[in-house]
């Protein structure tokens, strides 16, 4: 049985998409079956994994809307492995299409439960807010990992995430564990990195992973090739650094 990971955190820029794509490209080379599911309207998981996102006609949104079945949706990425329901603009207007449904938050889980017996993990990148669709990816997900970035504001904003994810067990899905946290954007060099690296896990202690992402010029500019770190330099930091990550991922979960 497959197992589905939620990528979370409401701040922007923390290394969510980053980290979706480069997981999910890494967990694939190591001869693992991955689906991403890009669940953020702006769709960069899915433009950073080669889709052109103009042409996507049926993705996330007509998933949730349950018009389409989650095998119609599914694209093969260009990575090993890995494949893609990738997101469209038109995600922006689910929140409120799926405002007065019943069983709202259930749409996510209802369309890919039974996906788990065809891939070894499911990756969902969700959209830097704790609206409607990030809520979906909660409670459809058995497990979330939340991206820190080493820098001031790293811990603002992460008690209220902690708080969301406890009323999601509380009321939606008890399963729900936190895989860990993981410490992205890490500069050596700077002293407030070090800094915040100590304070989450003096905080936090078992929930961080030990693999920190490290800063990478590389990492940056993967996206705009549309290929993920492994496939535009595998011998970068970035890609030695989430290799890392699916390792110690796939230990956790062996």
């Amino acid at each position: 049985m497959g197992k589905i990971i939620a990528i979370a955190n409401q701040k922007g820029g923390v290394g969510k998409t980053t980290t979706s794509v480069n997981l999910a490209a890494s967990l694939g080379v190591l001869e693992k079956k991955v689906l991403l599911i890009d669940a953020d309207p702006q769709a960069n998981a899915s433009s950073g994994l080669g889709i052109d996102v103009e042409q996507v006609e049926v993705g996330t949104y007509q998933l949730l809307e349950h018009t389409a079945t989650a095998e119609q949706c599914i694209i093969a990425a260009n990575s090993p492995n890995v494949d893609i329901i990738p997101a469209h603009i038109d995600l922006v207007a689910i929140e409120i299409e799926l405002v007065d449904k019943d069983e709202r938050e259930y749409m996510l889980k209802k369309a890919i439960s039974h996906l788990k017996s065809s891939y070894d993990y499911i990756l969902i990148d969700c959209a830097p807010s704790l609206g409607l669709l990030t809520l979906n990816a909660l409670t459809a997900a058995d497990a979330v990992i939340i991206p820190i970035q080493c820098e001031y504001f790293a811990l603002e904003g992460l008690g209220k995430l902690l708080n969301t994810i406890k009323s999601v067990q509380k009321i939606h899905n008890k399963d729900l564990d936190i895989e860990g946290m993981l410490l992205t954007m890490f500069d050596q060099r700077l002293r407030l990195s070090n800094q915040v690296v100590e304070e989450v896990q003096k905080h936090f202690s078992d929930m961080v992973f030990d693999t920190i992402i490290q800063r990478n010029v590389r990492l940056g500019e993967a996206p705009s090739y549309g290929e993920s770190i492994i496939k535009y330099d595998v011998s970068s930091k970035g890609a030695v650094n989430y290799l890392s990550l699916a390792k110690e991922i796939i230990k956790k979960n062996a």
